[in-house]
């Protein structure tokens, strides 16, 4: 597996890791959330971050990261390698390369709680609205 920067032409592909992924491990959110979400993050979130994708010995992209200001905004595994040592390389790698320290998680993922305090992540606060000003309580986390 190697952790290379994500290419423009590469964003079709995320968007559809990210969306498998939401659904395998967001069951709190609603169809309209997942949908309003989708356009912002192909058009908005994804530029906004320093984007990082692991791919497998085929080329293939098996899941990604993007780091901001310190935070990692995004971490998103295919449902197919999650379990595979995916998550925590990407992890690693936003820590170790990108200065990563720091994550919100909805209370709600307790799959994404329970990853963040395995790799050291220990909660530090939480707000009752998400990003979008929605009611699914995030988790501030730090290393």
């Amino acid at each position: 597996m190697n952790i290379e920067v994500v290419e423009k032409a590469d964003h079709g592909k995320l968007i559809e890791i990210w969306e498998a992924s939401v659904r395998a491990t967001h069951d709190f959110l609603s169809e309209d959330d997942l949908q309003a979400l989708k356009p912002l993050i192909l058009e908005q979130y994804f530029d906004a971050v320093d984007l990082r994708c692991a791919k497998d010995g085929d080329g293939e992209i098996q899941g990604f990261c993007g780091v901001h200001d310190g935070n990692i905004e995004m971490l998103f595994i295919s449902p197919d390698a999650r379990g595979k040592g995916v998550g925590a390389m990407l992890a690693a790698h936003a820590i170790n390369e990108q200065g990563a320290s720091k994550v919100d998680v909805n209370e709600q993922n307790e799959q994404a709680l329970g990853f963040y305090r395995h790799i050291g992540f220990k909660v530090t606060g939480r707000s009752p609205l998400d990003g979008q000003g929605k009611p699914y309580p995030l988790l501030h986390m730090v290393l």
